[in-house]
């Protein structure tokens, strides 16, 4: 156990002044032309910010974060977006460590390789010469092909489509959401307005309550009688109540 521990201590040490020993080395242009390459990334692909493959496991992040951290970090780099890189690369590895947003990212990447099987054998299906000898050797002529910088570069665009893609209905989805939340907030809003006119209204007309009952209380007592010394004009009466005019009598013989 003893043994284990030192092996480990003297390789970890032996890693350490090998890394500083690498860095003592590297030019200012070199530390520029890393902090360019980092700013130029695609931005929703971690990986790509890391200069990882998609194979890469996390003590492979963890690492490549520590030697291009070193790089392009503000204090030893002078470019004046070194801090902007460097964030950059934090977040990078913060994503690739978490594994729920590392699973988001694979499972694009799965879907990138899929479409681009589907893609290579219809082709195939054209070049009989391929067909047959993808037949001869059970899938490994595949497998060498996807080894390939040229399926690595494909791969590469296709992850950049398909992440580019999903971000921008997540961002729709997200637009929407937003959207009727301010409808239901609007009509809330609203509701709670009309709510409150309607009991401004009750209270008013609760206030004016005693001044009512006291007018038609007053009404009551004078109104069948009139004012006193009022001249009411005679009430006239018509001999046919169809009719709306009213009719002198007539005398009679």
């Amino acid at each position: 156990m003893g043994e284990a521990s030192a092996t480990t201590a003297a390789t970890a040490a032996a890693d350490e002044y090998l890394l500083k020993s690498f860095f003592a080395e590297v030019s200012e242009v070199e530390r520029d032309n890393e902090v360019l390459r980092i700013l130029s990334c695609f931005k929703l692909n971690p990986f790509e910010h890391l200069n990882l493959s998609f194979d890469s496991s996390p003590d492979d992040v963890k690492k490549q974060y520590r030697k291009l951290s070193l790089l392009v970090h503000p204090d030893k780099c002078k470019h004046p977006k070194a801090q902007e890189a460097f964030g950059a690369l934090a977040k990078a590895q913060e994503l690739l460590l978490d594994q729920q947003e590392r699973d988001y990212v694979l499972s694009q990447v799965q879907a990138a390789k899929e479409e681009l099987r589907a893609k290579r054998r219809k082709q195939m299906k054209k070049d009989a010469a391929s067909k047959a000898k993808s037949l001869v050797d059970e899938g490994k002529y595949e497998q060498e092909f996807e080894r390939s910088d040229e399926f690595q570069q494909q791969l590469k665009l296709k992850v950049r489509e398909i992440l580019t893609d999903q971000e921008w209905r997540r961002r729709k989805m997200q637009m929407r959401l937003s959207e009727e939340e301010g409808r239901l907030k609007k009509d809330e809003e609203e509701q709670k307005e009309v709510w409150k006119r309607k009991r401004e209204h009750e209270e008013q007309w609760e206030g004016t309550r005693e001044k009512r009952v006291s007018s038609w209380r007053d009404f009551m007592k004078t109104g069948k009688k009139g004012k006193k010394g009022e001249i009411r004009p005679p009430k006239l009466k018509t001999e046919d109540p169809n009719k709306s005019y009213v009719q002198r009598p007539v005398k009679k013989g």
